[in-house]
């Protein structure tokens, strides 16, 4: 039997899950914490992944102790504190803010399909990393990284393209992670033993 299921997300001891869904061949990485977020299918997360806000497109490779979506304080208030937005914790007659949850949950982060987020990175909300790009460990992402690019640094700025533009665009066209369960097994050999390019030109891309 496989280890993962088309069914039901594996998710491993000790994760915190907030209002959030999971498609196909999940996989939830010990002590992860995710919160309003959706994964597709065949995503994971290493161990110790904090995700919130984000959808996590399909394929999408996260390592360890990344942070996906993290939330802000109120910076333009008199006080960055826990006690504005969460006041019930401080005090009997006061409630939390829902407009500020709220706004917090509308900035989303986006991962394209079979995007790799390296060990402990940082992606801010708001910002869309493309199909197949690569964020180097360590990367604090503030803006949106091109499908196919590798970024790093803090901030991450581009190093260079995984493939030529050409290659790119036919990849993107090709789309392989919108196939069936069954035809990804049936090219699970050339998967791995081809290059890109070779693959493209067997697969009409």
């Amino acid at each position: 039997m496989p280890k993962l299921s088309p069914d039901v997300p594996h998710i491993h001891p000790d994760c915190q899950i907030t209002d959030s869904t999971f498609g196909a061949y999940v996989e939830i990485g010990q002590g992860s914490r995710v919160a309003h977020s959706t994964f597709q299918d065949y995503a994971y997360c290493d161990r110790l992944s904090d995700i919130a806000n984000t959808t996590v497109g399909k394929f999408a490779n996260i390592a360890a102790m990344t942070r996906i979506g993290p939330t802000d304080h109120p910076m333009g208030n008199a006080s960055l504190h826990h006690f504005l937005y969460r006041s019930s914790y401080y005090w009997e007659d006061a409630t939390d803010d829902p407009a500020f949850f709220a706004h917090r949950q509308s900035r989303r982060a986006t991962l394209g399909p079979d995007c790799w987020i390296g060990h402990g990175a940082i992606i801010r909300p708001e910002v869309t990393v493309g199909a197949g790009a690569v964020v180097a460990a360590g990367a604090v992402v503030t803006k949106d990284v091109a499908p196919y690019m590798i970024v790093a640094g803090v901030p991450a700025t581009p190093l260079r393209e995984r493939f030529t533009r050409n290659v790119a665009d036919r990849m993107l066209a090709l789309a392989w992670w919108d196939w069936p369960h069954d035809r990804l097994r049936a090219s699970l050999d050339d998967f791995r033993r081809l290059p890109a390019e070779a693959f493209l030109e067997k697969y009409g891309g």
